[in-house]
């Protein structure tokens, strides 16, 4: 059974997305990325549908927006390591939060901390 069915579905991503954006809100280092920081609602649609066909679930993403390609998306954004840990610990309180087993739990945060150090662009 893929991740995305043993969390629950859609809901889970929804909430995990949610509980994700509630901290970047509140955070000026990683709000300066996005080009419209009063409306992270673009934002919250396109993480929800990447992270939901990423562990399993439907290929909405990919249907609306093509193949992820994640480093070229994020290349155009000034991500240093105080971007990467600023969205590591977002994300983590929001893995944390979010009722998977402790594997699963795992196994998610360890694909966040791997992918988020992917998309380092910048020295420093």
């Amino acid at each position: 059974m893929a991740l995305f069915d043993e969390a629950g579905g859609m809901p889970f991503f929804e909430a995990l997305v949610d509980h994700f954006y509630e901290g970047v809100a509140g955070d000026p280092v990683l709000l300066a990325l996005y080009p419209q920081p009063d409306d992270l609602a673009p934002a919250r649609h396109r993480l929800t549908l990447f992270l939901a066909q990423y562990w399993g679930g439907p290929t909405t993403y990919d249907a609306e927006r093509g193949h992820p390609r994640l480093r070229m998306r994020h290349f155009p954004f000034a991500i240093g390591t105080a971007e990467r840990d600023a969205w590591v610990r977002h994300m983590t309180d929001a893995v944390q939060g979010g009722g998977l087993d402790p594997d699963a739990e795992q196994q998610v945060l360890d694909y966040f901390e791997m992918a988020a150090t992917h998309l380092i662009n910048q020295p420093g």
